[in-house]
């Protein structure tokens, strides 16, 4: 079946895209969720139409997605946990955690864009990938230290 996207769909396409995808796919979850019309000769017409529309939009959202990748290239976060003597976390650093610490930093991302493979289980600098667009991925600085290095308070006088 022949549809046309009118929002950006993960693993299928961009807005304004007409795409050839299975029946049931379109039917039971692109059209009722909002995100295609049906690739009908009004629905056509009307994406030529708003063509040039849907460009502009892209590329706004795109110069956003590469201002926020090179704000994100500054951005350093840091997690104090508690470690065994070989390095090994007790816990570990979640994609949830980072999300709080990017949230805490002034930076709204939902931890879905993360792409973690899996927990951080050792004390170590990472760079964490972030999916800001479908053709813009950023990286994160993330420290984990053990929470022992932390400096010793100052005596009291």
């Amino acid at each position: 079946m022949d549809i046309i996207l009118i929002k950006d769909v993960d693993n299928l396409g961009l807005t304004g895209q007409v795409l050839s995808v299975a029946p049931g796919y379109a039917r039971n979850f692109l059209l009722p969720g909002g995100s295609a019309l049906a690739a009908t000769p009004g629905n056509l017409k009307m994406l030529a139409k708003k063509r040039a529309e849907f460009e502009a939009r892209a590329k706004a959202e795109k110069d956003q997605a590469l201002d926020l990748k090179n704000k994100l290239a500054e951005a350093r976060l840091v997690f104090r946990r508690k470690a065994g003597e070989a390095g090994k976390l007790y816990g570990a650093v979640t994609a949830i955690d980072i999300a709080e610490g990017l949230r805490a930093e002034g930076f709204d991302l939902d931890r879905k864009r993360l792409r973690l493979a899996e927990p951080l289980k050792a004390l170590g600098d990472y760079e964490v990938a972030v999916r800001l667009h479908p053709e813009v991925i950023g990286l994160i600085k993330v420290a984990v230290q053990s929470d022992s290095d932390a400096p010793a308070p100052a005596p009291a006088a």
